[in-house]
């Protein structure tokens, strides 16, 4: 797969729909190799490559730096945990299995309300679905979640008064995922891996025909 024919739109959409529950590489194959790439080519595809092989470790990488400016502001802390779930959210496997863990344990207490919860059936015209699924989130809209979490996050940024400390975390956690992704050399696992998600998109493409 040649990644410098993939555009930045492309790269968002395969995040968000790959399955995120990956454990994160090993950090000896993390910080394995490191090179100065040729051409603005090399570096764009390489960019692009490291940034979907090592998602989890960016975004572990990320959460880590940004909890690191937060120690002495629990409220700020709990801001940045909601801001991640309302990103996490736009994430299709994520918000399914979120969606799944907590009616399963609604089920528990109340049966009822667990079937309340439930997403609504799509309604299917010869074998095809009738329009193009929509993400449910506890028998709700994706968005409502979304919105309710970004929304709760930005108030607690404004009470706490870490809105500048979250702009600067933000900045060198993201400095500090664009270095390594530029200067990581893709291996061969990042290469097979890369090919065995074509070949489930393309797969997954022709089973809907």
């Amino acid at each position: 797969m040649d990644w410098g024919n993939v555009t930045a739109e492309d790269l968002i959409e395969a995040l968000r729909e790959v399955d995120w529950s990956s454990p994160p590489r090993p950090l000896s194959e993390f910080f394995s190799r490191f090179t100065v790439p040729r051409s603005y080519a090399k570096w764009n595809g390489r960019l692009k490559c490291n940034l979907y092989y090592y998602r989890t470790n960016y975004f572990i990488l990320i959460v880590l730096i940004v909890g690191l400016g937060f120690l002495r502001r629990p409220v700020a802390v709990l801001a940045a945990i909601l801001t991640a779930l309302s990103i996490a959210f736009l994430n299709d496997s994520f918000a399914g299995t979120f969606s799944e863990k907590v009616t399963r344990t609604v089920r528990q207490f109340s049966p009822h309300l667990a079937a309340k919860m439930r997403p609504p059936l799509t309604p299917v015209i010869r074998g095809r679905p009738s329009s193009k699924r929509t993400i449910h989130i506890c028998g709700q809209p994706r968005w409502v979640f979304v919105f309710i979490f970004s929304s709760v996050s930005f108030i607690l940024w404004y009470v706490s008064c870490g809105l500048l400390t979250v702009l600067w975390a933000l900045a060198i956690a993201v400095l500090a995922t664009v270095l390594h992704a530029s200067f990581r050399t893709p291996n061969l696992k990042a290469r097979l891996n890369t090919f065995r998600e074509e070949f489930r998109a393309v797969w997954r493409n022709y089973s809907e025909l």
